[in-house]
């Protein structure tokens, strides 16, 4: 198929931005959205593009933009939820923090604390903390996850494995009624697992829409979490099992 200059151009914007709307390539190249709309039905023939409502995606592009949508939602929450979390990590402690839009909402809000040993398989953690000098960050070994750039499987378990700390912060998918925390991957979910086996405090950060979902594959149970902090605890059931098994549960408020 030869591509015209309009074609390649449109090709050329997706590839920045990952993603382009008929509506602002009308605008831009002065055609009607229907000569847009036929434009990208031909580049996704091609398999160059992938057909969205209103728009295309570059290939490539598609699980990092769904990664940048989970960081918009319930953003201030956890925003809130982040704040009150790096309130609870002392100078001087050691800590783990795991894949998860929350909990890189917790980075954000570490950055003025000294003397932190950070061990992470998230590598935009890793980049966030690693210009700081008061940190000292260690990065898992792995498989690198092309959708948010989490490092899983069992070298990053073994991994995890070497150190006993002083905090995990973790962040789930979901949460069941019944207190299961719950994930997409497994692979994930091990690592998980030995982050919480080789901490002394485990603190769960998960804003309130995670209550209302379901994933596949169990993590863990909530009590086996030491604190919860969530922007609203809107299951009486985890209210109760937090009661039941000394688990502190903290709602914290946008600021």
């Amino acid at each position: 198929m030869q591509h015209s200059p309009r074609h390649r151009a449109i090709l050329e914007q997706a590839k920045l931005k990952g993603q382009v709307l008929v509506d602002d390539l009308a605008e831009q190249f002065q055609v009607s959205p229907q000569t847009i709309r036929k434009d990208l039905n031909d580049l996704c023939r091609a398999q160059l593009l992938t057909r969205t409502h209103g728009g295309a995606l570059f290939p490539s592009g598609v699980e990092n933009l769904e990664y940048e949508a989970r960081r918009q939602i319930a953003a201030s929450e956890k925003q809130a939820i982040g704040q009150a979390a790096a309130e609870l990590i002392p100078e001087g402690a050691s800590l783990f923090i795991n894949i998860g839009t929350t909990t890189e909402a917790v980075s954000q809000h570490l950055l003025s604390h000294n003397q932190l040993m950070v061990i992470t398989n998230n590598i935009n953690v890793a980049s966030r903390l690693r210009v700081y000098s008061g940190l000292e960050v260690i990065i898992a070994g792995g498989v690198v996850r092309a959708s948010d750039g989490g490092i899983v499987g069992e070298a990053a378990v073994d991994f995890i494995r070497q150190f006993k700390v002083d905090y995990a912060i973790i962040g789930v998918s979901a949460i069941d009624a019944d207190g299961a925390l719950l994930d997409f991957d497994y692979r994930e979910v091990k690592v998980a697992q030995a982050i919480i086996a080789n901490a002394r405090h485990v603190i769960l950060v998960a804003d309130s829409t995670k209550m209302e979902r379901s994933a596949p594959v169990r993590m863990g149970h909530l009590s086996q979490i030491d604190t919860f902090i969530t922007d609203q605890c809107i299951e009486p059931s985890l209210r109760q099992i937090c009661a039941d098994h000394d688990v502190q549960l903290i709602e914290a408020v946008k600021r």
